[in-house]
């Protein structure tokens, strides 16, 4: 058994391995553990110090020989360590709420804040709004708790929030493109936090962004009360820098590369080269659908027409998108359907090659740019798409090599 790890039920979508061995020279482990399982592992005491995390924050109580004042204040134990056989729990992720609130620049002083959710996240989120002094706080319930409103409710009665947090787990993977609310009608919101991170731009924040409105997803709170955690592990201090420095590196290696542009634009040539170089999976969609049906994609809509062939394309996004750190060369006509581009956001970071139409060469597997005027014409149908889409045009016209260079400079 590992001497610092993750006590929880499902840990498969976890990156606290990955952000604790960054943070110090220790061994971690994801621990996934029955009721049962974790009877005997306290029990037997047999380890160092471990985070806890969903749905052991308040069952680990009973096992505690000492709580921490910020444990207590929260009502849960988000890490114990063990001092010569006395378990000693305590909670960071007060500071983890309130170090992403700082990191976001987003002031909650005399605000009225929206709460989504009920579990003991939520408790944390009051607690920080209180600290922050906040005007107001409401909690938003899916059913009829005390001291909540339904979401119907907040969506008639509160429209006046100015900040949103989300504490529930809608939206994370594998169930990530759902959203536990609509954000219209909301006119005064000027912040959303989501304590979901992976994938790291949920649907919300990503809704929120393209409404202007400051939003980030939970990577830089796992990380701060990462960074607090191994502090008490280790009973030491760190730096002030090193939650920024660990979510810069863990956020770039974390985020997708996407490709977009037209079909003979060189995606596919850069993706490879970016791969290589940084040392990512690569995957090409159009490819992945020849795969998926063992047929040509000239083949395909030849056979079955392009909206078969679209469906195919979503359905083949969606599963590449759920990646972390890789690479993604997409079709030309990928950037035409709005629930790809949403797709391709959430662990993303979208590319287009902006080429001279002029520089594309036709060819007969292009099924939509076989001929010189076809190419032309579908640059000016999706030019606008390609530019509102993209976070980055890649400007370099003239070889794949300068095009990758272009794009690592800017990551």
């Amino acid at each position: 058994m590992a001497e610092y790890g993750l006590l929880g039920a499902k840990l498969s979508h976890s990156f606290s391995k990955d952000i604790h061995e960054q943070i110090a020279d220790y061994e971690y482990e994801l621990i996934e553990m029955t009721p049962e399982e974790l009877d005997c592992f306290l029990k037997e005491k047999n380890f160092k110090a471990v985070n806890v995390t969903i749905p052991y924050k308040q069952t680990v109580i009973p096992y505690l020989d000492e709580m921490t004042e910020a444990a207590r204040t929260i009502g849960a134990v988000n890490c114990i360590r063990n001092e010569e056989g006395r378990l000693i729990g305590h909670n960071t992720d007060f500071d983890g709420m309130k170090g992403l609130i700082n990191y976001m620049g987003l002031e909650l002083a005399g605000k009225k804040v929206l709460i989504l959710g009920t579990g003991g996240t939520s408790d944390t989120a009051i607690a920080v709004c209180k600290a922050l002094g906040v005007q107001s706080v409401t909690k938003v319930s899916r059913g009829k708790k005390a001291g909540t409103v339904p979401y119907e409710e907040a969506k008639a009665l509160h429209r006046d929030a100015q900040v949103i947090i989300n504490t529930t787990p809608c939206g994370m993977y594998p169930k990530q493109y759902e959203s536990p609310i609509e954000l219209d009608g909301f006119d005064k919101l000027e912040g959303v936090i989501d304590v979901v991170y992976n994938p790291i731009r949920t649907q919300l924040v990503s809704e929120a962004l393209s409404l202007g409105i400051k939003a980030e997803g939970g990577l830089y709170m796992l990380i701060e009360q990462a960074v607090r955690a191994s502090e008490f592990f280790l009973n030491t201090k760190y730096c002030a820098h090193v939650t920024d420095n660990v979510f810069a590196d863990l956020y770039s290696k974390k985020q997708n590369i996407v490709l977009t542009g037209m079909p003979a634009s060189g995606k596919t040539t850069v993706g490879k080269i970016l791969g290589k170089t940084l040392k990512r999976p690569f995957y090409d969609t159009d490819v992945l659908i020849e795969r998926k049906t063992e047929m040509k994609i000239s083949e395909i809509f030849e056979k079955y027409g392009e909206e078969y062939f679209r469906n195919l394309e979503t359905e083949v996004i969606k599963e590449v998108s759920m990646r972390n750190g890789v690479v993604i060369a997409t079709g030309g006509g990928a950037v035409l359907r709005p629930e790809n581009v949403r797709a391709l956001k959430l662990n993303g970071k979208i590319f287009f090659r902006d080429r001279d139409p002029e520089k594309l060469i036709p060819t007969k597997n292009r099924p939509t740019a076989s001929t010189v005027e076809q190419i032309m014409k579908r640059y000016e149908e999706r030019y606008p798409i390609y530019t509102s889409t993209c976070d980055y045009i890649v400007t370099h016209q003239h070889t794949a090599q300068g095009a990758a260079e272009e794009i690592i400079k800017e990551l």
